[in-house]
């Protein structure tokens, strides 16, 4: 035994002494425990995260702590790509052929949310900003659980219209409210609060949004003007990773909004041209094991003796719990303001509960961000208390979220079939 645990110590010095060890061990145990997950009928990310958990602190140990810095780069360039599929959704065409009750129910059901999840984590004595953080990352919603589930199905008609359409603006409105939110926060943990107006705070905010759009725009015109008449894969595959890495690292150098650019980016590119979607679709091959390393990171930092603590597993049920009254109740009072019938109205919330790769990276962006450097060790410790509050919802919501969207798509389409 002690053997092992010297031949461990010592495997644990050789991967920190070159990262490129590290991400081997992540990508290999990422797939191996992602398949098993697949096979007992788990989504994939679940068995990357706990692959993650195997290897990291909470686990064997093998991936410490100090390791998670060297990798930064993956969770900046993985939000960077996330980012900018999501601004893709906001096509006019798509926006013009989704209608406005499927925005109407979007907006309500992110709202609700971020109520519902702010207020039930101050009345349990959370502090407000972190509370307000929590409260924008709770609006996320994983459509790819949801996608699997309708797929299996071959499900069809009006609910499953409502139900793409919606998941399809949610994460963009995610973002958009957790950029505007995390500006404000920042300020106030950064030291503009006491001594300065609320006022001015909202306007530090806005001002990064409208200057995160505006990188967003000029990157995306430059990215669109760059490869139009190219036709060459890999020339296009160089340029555009290229100005999306430059459009990254400019946005967090200059403590602007990396998600907004990104997804101000996508926007453009697909509004100047119906051709740019062929980015997207050059893009996609490298992004499965970009994802993988970056949910396998993201399990690493789940630390099982901070969520087991009762403060923290209290704090997170209320997460989950005040989460999925609000998503439920948002998508019914949309429904309701936008005269849809019960069928839909009494199902779709339920569709909107997985959570997954948008909540555990803008939560991961926090803990990433130039503004930990400036918090007190106790407020760096209630940051790392929130990577773990995320993580427990998307353990129990990646669980309870797909049986639950499959029972809700089945009641939804069978209703609207005999109304």
């Amino acid at each position: 035994m002690e053997n092992f645990f010297a031949s461990l110590s010592h495997f644990k010095e050789l991967l920190s002494h070159h990262p490129m060890f590290a991400a081997g061990l992540l990508l290999m145990m990422g797939y191996l425990i992602g398949k098993l997950a697949a096979k007992i009928k788990l989504p994939e990310i679940t068995g990357y995260i706990v692959a993650g958990l195997l290897v990291g602190e909470s686990g064997t140990g093998i991936f410490p702590a100090q390791m998670n810095e060297s990798f930064k780069i993956i969770t900046e360039v993985a939000l960077g790509l996330i980012a900018l599929t999501i601004g893709a959704e906001f096509s006019a065409a798509k926006l013009k052929r989704i209608g406005r009750a499927a925005v109407v129910i979007t907006v309500v059901q992110i709202f609700t949310t971020f109520f519902a999840v702010t207020g039930g984590l101050l009345l349990f004595g959370m502090e407000p900003p972190f509370a307000l953080l929590l409260g924008a990352v709770a609006t996320a919603t994983a459509p790819a659980a949801t996608v699997a589930v309708v797929q299996a199905l071959r499900a069809r008609g009006r609910f499953v219209d409502y139900l793409y359409s919606i998941v399809a603006l949610d994460d963009a409105g995610c973002v958009i409210l957790f950029s505007v939110v995390f500006a404000f926060t920042a300020n106030l943990l950064g030291g503009v609060g006491a001594e300065v107006s609320g006022a001015v705070g909202v306007f530090h905010a806005l001002l990064e949004v409208v200057f995160s759009i505006l990188v967003g725009v000029v990157g995306g015109t430059l990215l669109h003007k760059m490869t139009k008449n190219k036709n060459g894969t890999n020339e296009i595959l160089i340029v555009s990773l290229g100005v999306i890495f430059l459009m990254t690292a400019f946005s967090i150098v200059f403590h602007l909004s990396p998600l907004l650019t990104n997804m101000a980016a996508g926007s453009v590119l697909v509004n100047l041209s119906a051709r740019n979607h062929r980015l997207f679709r050059i893009l996609e091959p490298i992004t499965p094991p970009l994802y993988a390393l970056f949910f396998v990171i993201a399990g690493t930092e789940l630390k099982l003796d901070v969520i087991l603590r009762g403060d923290i597993l209290l704090l997170g049920l209320v997460y989950i719990l005040a989460r999925g009254i609000g998503k439920y109740g948002g998508v019914w009072a949309g429904c309701a303001m936008s005269g849809i019938g019960k069928p839909i109205r009494e199902n779709l919330g339920w569709c909107m509960l997985p959570q997954a790769g948008v909540a555990i990276g803008l939560v991961l962006l926090i803990q990433a961000s130039p503004l930990m450097q400036g918090l007190s060790a106790d407020q760096q410790a209630l940051i790392h208390n929130l990577v773990n509050i995320v993580m427990l919802s998307v353990f129990v919501n990646e669980l309870l979220g797909p049986p639950l969207s499959k029972m809700a798509i089945i009641r939804g389409n069978q209703m609207e079939g005999v109304r």
